[in-house]
């Protein structure tokens, strides 16, 4: 992995070489504490996936806990990037769809979101503001969302932007476990579309 990083980077001066390096840690964390977990996925296990010094590693990220959020943030850049936040209300939902979609294709990404949020609901984790902020943001931007299909007489009568929110959140996390047991019975994506469509109402 390294060979190809170092490569690229020649190419391309020093500051590519530091994000190029620093793409390769995160992916190679994220694969690690995947199959391990955080608390037993160690620094040592990161830098000899990427060919490097545990020193050399901590000069990007000086502790386990800052690599961490680094990586959670590297994962979370796919769900910005369907969700959006500006986005067409029915667009935003749908987004919320492909996303469950996607996650599919990424077990090892969803088994540590999974563990983790669990984890981090004890206030001294290291992840735990991460989560709380997360939770916030993506409740935020649903609720915008599922306010915006009321405003387009779209939202199920009695129903409150704000609950519709957290319950599409509950299902999506909800969903995961249960696909994490059983990948081949669950299909994430089809199950979160009938929820949604229980709730909204779409072309």
């Amino acid at each position: 992995m390294m060979e190809q990083v170092a490569a690229a980077s020649r190419k391309r001066g020093p500051y590519a070489k530091t994000k190029a390096t620093r793409a390769a840690i995160l992916d190679a964390a994220l694969d690690v504490f995947a199959r391990g977990g955080y608390r037993a996925g160690s620094i040592r296990d990161i830098a000899t996936a990427v060919g490097m010094s545990e020193a050399g590693l901590l000069h990007h990220f000086p502790t386990k806990s800052a690599l961490l959020e680094a990586v959670l943030e590297h994962r979370d850049e796919r769900s910005r990037e369907v969700l959006g936040d500006d986005a067409e209300p029915l667009a935003t939902l749908a987004g919320l769809v492909e996303l469950a979609r996607y996650n599919a294709s990424v077990p090892g990404v969803v088994a540590l979101y999974c563990t983790l949020s669990a984890e981090a609901t004890a206030p001294e984790h290291p992840a735990h503001e991460y989560f709380v902020r997360r939770y916030t943001e993506t409740v935020g931007i649903l609720e915008r969302a599922f306010d915006g299909c009321r405003e387009q007489g779209r939202l199920r009568e009695g129903t409150s932007a704000a609950s519709a929110a957290r319950q599409a959140v509950a299902v999506m996390d909800g969903l995961q476990v249960q696909w994490l047991l059983d990948p081949e019975g669950v299909d994430m994506a089809a199950e979160l579309d009938r929820f949604l469509r229980e709730v909204v109402e779409f072309d």
